[in-house]
């Protein structure tokens, strides 16, 4: 890791002389000197790190290295601070300046010294000097990535499960009261909550239960967040009804949750639930009488079976044997090749064989290492694993935990110096957290974590290197993938317990961040504390903070926390109800902090009306900045201060209403470098117009204010990917504004006109304008009435999500959307007017997702044969004159959802098992009717 510290370090002085030029003034050639001193050491790290454990002298030169890097870092910016203080208040003391230059000069002589010193020493110690192999052996793998599908990361390989399987199911299909629960039982990585999720999704399983939820348990057990997961997925609530929920209190919370279970047949899966103590907390949201629902838990604690219920099933599964170990296995290592045996070499399988006989039938270790073995294209590189392994496991007698971790930790030491710190990143979040994806890449590129190199090489964005990062983790089988978008794309990923074990473990080892866990809400056990990951001598080395608060929030960081002054990361976790009645305790951290780079105080409720306190504008080194449902509603001038601001979210206020208006000063138009900007629904109070035209690096504009801003201004944002427009009012300007091939927006992927509005817009949209405008087009959401749909060879083809709401169209649209490529996922809601609809033989070749929803006329609606051969899920809602669901379903074998909505009872009692329409969908495995 030292190398990667090392490199972000040089990465960072290449951007100050370039991009900071005038604040370095007097001080550019002894940090050029610097550069050059760090990169001459550079070359011995890599051995340097290799060969730590052989001696302490190597261990101490690796902290003292890392340390300096830091400190580099921390001169540099500081001074650089001090010349734009002096800058902005007008300052022409010559001597103050000169005072600054004498300290930093000599603080950077000295540094540039002990690293010289530091070099001498690996040298003489007989380190080897190594350059670019690894550089180019992890751009040949991202490369080679390029060419790789998905299907290989995303899809859960389910192998030697079939009796597994077969024995859960029955025990749940059993009518009998006493087969209420089933305990999966197990040490960890031996695929307990993948044997869950078969369970969770078989066929037979989804017919015959009328709700589903999933939870995830972890070691702090949140028991009102559990319930309320729960909750809204055995219900869909509509938005009100959520909001009415998100206000129970907990013991309403609990008798909701509990009649539903008895009002409803539902399957829940309580997943890694580790104590007595944690069912004693959840139990009473659970009926253990006059219920027909079911409960599968997992857990590695066998106590908890005899504890909650003897009476139910137990089921210890057991691990792989040989022949489903190497099945396994070859689905991971060979992820682009047929399976064959006839494919793979002699070699390759001696080899594997023999390495997957060391994972002792563990499912876990055999598919980390297949995901670190397709990453090896030769023998020799095989061998080299082979060899490890052998070393490390020599024997029958080593431990199954024992195994799993050597293979664990063997993942990690094979990862390019690049990866390290992406995945050290993830131990910050909470257990079994699901990690945002686009707020992970936004966090890892404000953090610096991404080499720029790369995208400037292959001339991409640094968003779009950060997300392969992501991809080739997941590849690897370190990272799991958690939710998928409707279009097939990662919006979410997790790490497996196991894994994160051992990414807080080198996380500390590393000293690359610190973790404060204050004391949590009631409900939870095993709190979380600092200890989890460093002690009290580390954090005042670490760079980075994460913050686990309180519900009531009396002080940000506790006092007896030395924390050190230079970090350059605060990130605070929380429950949902976060407060904090005092928004002046920021200050303190405004004040503290000046070096910081990312600061996210999303979710920290302060007092309505509150504002951010001016010293925000301390922060020069500012990229990243989260406000979002803080409800602050008066921001400072002094944000013009962040220049160097890359993602700012302003999002304070999630709730609409007459009092949601949040002031912003017409300050934006001075931070340049933003790549993302979220406004608030509603900017007002503001004298003047906001000026965003000059944001020309945006790729990101959520909520743009078209009654501050002129719409006709977006065009200049030529490197917008993702645009929100949220007043009705200014949809057809900006339509008109668009005047192909000179006036469009080149890489705008997504597009959403949409209100907060409680009933849909009457502006006519002319979405022809828009879609020639935006020729590469992703996602389009219009709220707004349509006079007619384009042609279908208007639409740019590689459009994969599209949600018409409000159009009212008169003529049939889907004689044009089912003639669209690459359409994934289609929502109409109130789009047509008109009584027939038809989709036609061959039409939607790819769609996935179909959400009809207030469609009040329609009364005939044909599927043709060999229409939408890939539909998984139909949603139907509110369409009060369609009589019963097409004929043609049942044609589509691919269809697993079907949902009906507030529809007629009459409609219901058809498609029940012994309606005469059941015959149409007694192939689909989960039919849902929902009130």
């Amino acid at each position: 890791m030292v190398e990667a510290v090392v490199s972000f370090a040089l990465e960072r002085l290449h951007e100050l002389l370039t991009e900071e030029f005038r604040l370095l003034n007097g001080v550019s050639d002894k940090v050029r000197n610097m550069q050059n001193e760090l990169m001459r050491m550079q070359c011995f790290l890599r051995d340097a790190e290799r060969r730590q454990d052989e001696s302490e002298s190597i261990k101490n030169w690796i902290s003292e290295i890392r340390k300096l890097a830091y400190d580099t870092e921390d001169v540099i910016e500081i001074y650089a601070i001090k010349v734009a203080f002096d800058i902005s208040i007008g300052t022409k003391n010559p001597l103050s300046r000169a005072i600054h230059l004498r300290k930093v000069g000599s603080d950077l002589i000295t540094i540039n010294s002990r690293i010289s010193d530091l070099t001498r020493s690996l040298q003489t110690y007989g380190l080897t000097a190594t350059r670019d192999n690894e550089e180019n052996r992890f751009a040949f793998e991202m490369q080679r990535q390029l060419r790789w599908s998905y299907s290989h990361i995303v899809e859960e390989f389910i192998v030697g499960l079939d009796q597994d399987i077969n024995k859960v199911v029955e025990w749940l299909l059993n009518e009998n009261q006493h087969c209420r629960v089933v305990y999966i039982c197990g040490m960890g990585g031996l695929g307990k909550t993948t044997l869950a999720k078969s369970i969770y999704h078989y066929n037979t399983i989804r017919r015959n239960f009328d709700g589903f939820a999933w939870a995830y348990i972890s070691q702090q057990c949140k028991k009102r967040d559990v319930w309320e997961g729960i909750l809204l997925k055995l219900t869909s609530p509509s938005k009100e009804e959520r909001d009415e929920i998100s206000k129970m209190k907990d013991d309403e919370l609990a008798r909701k949750l509990f009649k539903v279970q008895q009002e409803k047949k539902c399957l829940i899966i309580l997943d890694d639930i580790w104590s007595k103590e944690a069912w004693d907390i959840l139990s009473p949201a659970f009926p253990s009488e006059n219920t027909k629902s079911k409960i599968v838990f997992t857990s590695r604690n066998k106590g908890v079976s005899s504890y909650v219920d003897p009476k139910g099933l137990l089921h210890e599964p057991s691990c792989l044997n040989s022949a489903d170990s190497w099945a396994l296995f070859q689905k991971k290592a060979f992820p682009r090749q047929d399976n064959s045996e006839s494919t793979i070499s002699d070699d390759f399988k001696r080899l594997g064989r023999e390495m997957v006989a060391k994972c002792a039938g563990l499912p876990l270790a055999i598919i980390v290492l297949g995901g670190l073995l397709a990453t090896k294209e030769t023998v020799s590189e095989w061998d080299t694993i082979h060899r490890y392994l052998s070393s490390y496991l020599m024997g029958g007698e080593v431990h199954e935990r024992r195994r799993l971790a050597e293979v664990l930790d063997l993942s990690y030491q094979d990862l390019p110096v690049q990866l390290k710190p992406c995945f050290l990143y993830l131990s910050q979040f909470p257990e079994d957290s699901e990690i945002p994806k686009t707020k992970l890449i936004q966090l890892w590129v404000a953090e610096g974590v991404v080499s720029s190199r790369y995208a400037i090489e292959r001339n991409e964005t640094m968003e779009d290197v950060a997300e392969r990062y992501l991809g080739n983790l997941i590849s690897r089988c370190m990272v799991q993938v958690g939710q998928m978008g409707s279009t097939g794309r990662i919006k979410s990923c997790r790490l497996h317990d196991l894994m994160r074990d051992l990414c807080l473990s080198k996380a500390r080892k590393e000293n690359f961040l610190y973790i404060i866990g204050g004391s949590q809400q009631n409900g939870t056990i095993d709190v979380a504390s600092s200890s989890n990951l460093s002690d009290a001598r580390q954090i005042d080395e670490v760079r980075r903070l994460a913050v686990f608060l309180d519900q009531h929030v009396d002080q940000l960081i506790p006092q007896d926390e030395q924390v050190n002054q230079h970090l350059r990361s605060l990130v605070f976790f929380h429950d949902k109800k976060c407060r904090m009645a005092n928004w002046e305790l920021i200050k303190g951290v405004f004040l503290e902090f000046k070096l910081l780079r990312v600061l996210d105080l999303e979710g920290i409720k302060g007092l309505k009306g509150q504002s951010l306190p001016k010293e925000v504008g301390n922060l020069l080194w500012l990229k990243f900045l989260s406000l979002k449902r803080t409800r602050i509603q008066i921001l400072p001038s002094s944000l013009g201060n962040l220049e160097n601001l890359q993602f700012l979210n302003l999002q304070t206020v999630n709730k609409v209403s007459w009092d949601s208006t949040v002031e912003i000063p017409n300050v934006i138009c001075k931070l340049k470098r933003l790549r993302h900007l979220y406004l608030p629904n509603w900017c007002g109070n503001v004298a003047n117009n906001l000026q965003l035209e000059n944001l020309t690096n945006l790729q990101t504009l959520v909520n743009f204010p078209a009654s501050k801003c002129d719409v006709k201004d977006l065009l200049k944002l030529k490197k917008l990917r993702k645009l929100v427009l949220n007043d009705p009012r200014h949809f057809q300007k900006f339509g008109e504004s668009f005047s192909p091939p000179d006036k469009m927006l080149d890489c705008l992927q997504s597009l959403s006109l949409r209100t907060d509005m409680l009933s849909f817009p009457d502006n006519v949209v002319d979405v022809e304008k828009l879609v020639r405008g935006c020729p590469s087009l992703r996602k389009l959401l219009v709220e707004g009435r349509m006079e007619s749909l384009p042609e279908a060879s208007l639409f740019p083809p590689q459009l994969s999500k599209l949600t018409l709401w409000g159009c009212r169209l008169v003529e049939d649209p889907m004689v044009t959307l089912e003639k669209l490529p690459n359409l994934k996922f289609l929502n109409g809601w109130d789009m047509f007017v008109g009584k027939k609809m038809v989709c036609s033989q061959n039409g939607f070749p790819q769609l996935k997702v179909l959400v009809l929803r207030g469609l009040p006329n329609i009364d005939e609606w044909t599927i043709e044969n060999q229409a939408m051969p890939n539909l998984y899920r139909l949603s139907i809602s509110d369409c009060n004159n369609l009589k019963t669901v097409p004929d043609g379903l049942r044609f589509i074998a691919s269809l697993r959802e079907l949902e009906i909505r507030w529809m007629p009872k009459s409609f219901k009692t058809r498609l029940g098992t012994a309606g005469e329409d059941y015959h149409k969908v007694q192939h689909v495995p989960s039919i849902v009717f929902l009130n």
